[in-house]
């Protein structure tokens, strides 16, 4: 027998209703392939802790980014405790001074300082009405030996041991301090406020003028493109960081100088790309139906071409905001960015400079922190633009 290529169908089958999946809108399909790509996702989420930490911890915190205490400078972010007696520890620094501290990682103050003898190399403190002497005589002794005792101490004359009896983390100051006492936390998390905000608000006005400039420039064609983006060949014929240094020196520094000299620089790059998007985009025949329609070139531009190249053009200002952050850290950190007490993550790692072998975490904690708002925006609009890209969808 024959063996047929068909078959007749079930009657139940051609009567039973086929499940279909639920539509999606363009942003919820965006939203749903961002949330598959995890590095992208950990890249958000980690933007939301620093911005979090960036708005909410200098409220809870006790100290200001410009509170100083003198006495407490260059405290480290770890302490290692060393026992007197059954009640009292204390911190000795690598300075030669004692802070009274507890075993959890408090710091309780500055003990009494009752005498400096220079000459003798000998710090004496009273603490609880008991002589206590630091004597770092050794230090001179011992100077080549990193492993030999540099000090010895004395409680009422008595020689104690100076091996530590635990190190602890210093919750009084997270991240320790600076020369002055101020909390290094605090002012970290200050700098992350104004880097982040300087970089928000350039790529905002980046987006802005590169948008509207690019749009009109690809819409219009001809001789208006050719001048237009001869200016913006003329611009790039100059290195961007050499005019925002130039800008920044003419208009003095500071915050709002920053934002407007990055401003008025970075807006090229996103000039051309939105240009070769209209310039692809003018010809479909959406843009033919409008005109026919009567509809403006500018109502053309907004309303049609720049709503189809919205994908690049939000990829592209997630991208410059951490290109803003690193170039206003760059400039706080050569001295023409935001002004004293004002913190920046810049002016914290230039001022972590003279201090560099002796206190590391001065300079690693800005360091650390400028990494990883970066990495965190790079994985994000990695990721926006994946999602985005319509070629990719499935």
């Amino acid at each position: 027998m024959e063996k047929r290529e068909w078959d007749f169908l079930d009657k139940d089958l051609s009567e039973r209703s086929e499940e279909t999946r639920p539509g999606l809108t363009y942003w919820a399909d965006v939203w749903r392939r961002f949330c598959k790509n995890k590095l992208a996702l950990f890249g958000l989420v980690l933007l939301v802790a620093i911005v979090g930490l960036a708005v909410i911890g200098p409220m809870v915190s006790p100290y200001s980014y410009e509170d100083q205490t003198l006495e407490m400078g260059n405290l480290p972010p770890t302490l290692k405790v060393t026992q007197l007696d059954e009640n009292n520890y204390v911190y000795v620094h690598p300075e030669y001074k004692l802070f009274s501290v507890s075993l959890s990682g408090e710091v309780l103050g500055v003990p009494e300082k009752v005498r400096d003898d220079k000459i003798n190399r000998k710090v004496i403190y009273s603490i609880d009405g008991k002589e206590v002497v630091l004597d770092y005589n050794l230090a001179k002794k011992n100077k080549n030996d990193k492993n030999a005792p540099k000090y010895q101490l004395f409680v009422d004359g008595e020689e104690i041991s100076t091996q530590p009896l635990k190190t602890v983390h210093n919750k009084t100051y997270i991240f320790g301090t600076d020369k002055l006492g101020r909390d290094v936390w605090v002012r970290n998390l200050y700098g992350a406020r104004i880097s982040l905000l300087v970089g928000i608000v350039a790529a905002l006005v980046t987006g802005i003028v590169g948008v509207i400039y690019g749009g009109i420039s690809g819409y219009e064609g001809g001789r208006v493109d050719n001048i237009m983006m001869r200016i913006v060949d003329l611009i790039n014929s100059i290195p961007l960081m050499l005019i925002v240094i130039l800008i920044s020196v003419v208009l003095t520094g500071g915050l709002a100088t920053i934002i407007l000299t990055i401003g008025l620089v970075y807006w090229v790059g996103m000039a051309r790309q939105v240009r070769g998007q209209v310039l692809s985009l003018k010809e479909q025949e959406f843009v033919l139906a409008a005109k026919t329609l009567g509809a403006s070139k500018w109502r053309i531009i907004m309303r049609h071409l720049i709503p189809n190249a919205l994908g690049p053009i939000i990829v592209s200002m997630m991208m410059s905001i951490p290109q803003a952050i690193f170039t206003e850290s760059f400039l706080s950190f050569i001295g023409l960015g935001v002004s004293a007490p004002m913190a920046s993550w810049g002016t914290l790692a230039s001022d972590a400079l003279g201090g560099i072998r002796s206190y590391p975490y001065l300079l690693i904690v800005p360091s650390l922190s400028i990494a990883l708002t970066m990495f965190a925006f790079n994985f994000v609009g990695d990721g926006l633009r994946d999602a985005l890209d319509p070629k990719l969808r499935k």
